[in-house]
């Protein structure tokens, strides 16, 4: 998937959480599902702008949720 592609996935899925969000009554478990979606998504994304600007080549995937979502901010 093309970075335009993954971009536009995001917005998809940030659209789709304010959506859910401004229903009234959110869906807790889609809220969730979404959540993961979205942090993997931002993750591929800044992988492969930093293997880019360092070089490397794009042999980036998707990692696992156990991954993204132990990150610390």
């Amino acid at each position: 998937m093309a970075d335009d592609a993954l971009i536009a996935q995001i917005n998809q899925l940030v659209e789709e959480e304010h959506e859910i969000r401004a229903s009234g009554e959110p869906d807790a478990d889609r809220l969730a599902h979404l959540e993961v979606t979205l942090d993997q998504c931002w993750d591929l994304l800044r992988q492969r702008r930093a293997r880019r600007e360092f070089g490397q080549t794009d042999s980036t995937g998707v990692r696992d949720e156990g991954t993204v979502e132990g990150y610390q901010q």
